[in-house]
């Protein structure tokens, strides 16, 4: 759905993207937000990301909660949101990826996304990789029209 919004700054048009779109938009930042349940609630985490065969692979630790999430039997039920946002003139785009998170456990595959997707924050050994496979993904651009 998209729609306008005045603004201080003028008129604000929001659409919706594409699946291609957002696809190119996740694959093109590093940074992201992963959200799951933990203990009934919700549990948002930043993480760094890269995207691979439509799939969203972060690395983690031992303790973290979304670890022992991914490596309950079918996995977990996760969002996965990156964005660049404008905070002053309120432009930009979001985009939220809807699946199952799994912990990667073929051994040459850990090792490949070790080498090729550094932590941003350290916080114990990173020994863990989580691979997010969307079964939905929305996007939203927000913009203001040029003139002419």
């Amino acid at each position: 759905m998209a729609g306008d919004k005045q603004t201080g700054a003028g008129i604000r048009r929001t659409e919706e993207l594409t699946a291609a779109e957002c696809w190119r938009l996740l694959a093109g930042t590093s940074l992201g937000r992963i959200v799951f349940t933990r203990m009934a609630l919700p549990a948002i985490r930043p993480v760094n990301h890269l995207v691979e065969d439509r799939t969203i692979i972060i690395r983690s630790h031992m303790g973290a909660a979304i670890v022992y999430r991914a490596a309950s039997g079918g996995g977990t039920v996760v969002c996965y949101e990156a964005d660049d946002l404008d905070p002053v003139g309120h432009t930009g785009w979001s985009v939220i990826a809807t699946g199952i998170a799994q912990l990667v456990r073929d051994p040459a595959a850990i090792a490949r996304y070790q080498r090729e997707l550094e932590p941003w924050a350290a916080s114990g050994d990173m020994d863990y990789v989580i691979a997010v496979e969307p079964q939905m993904i929305t996007g939203l651009r927000i913009s203001v029209p040029t003139a002419g």
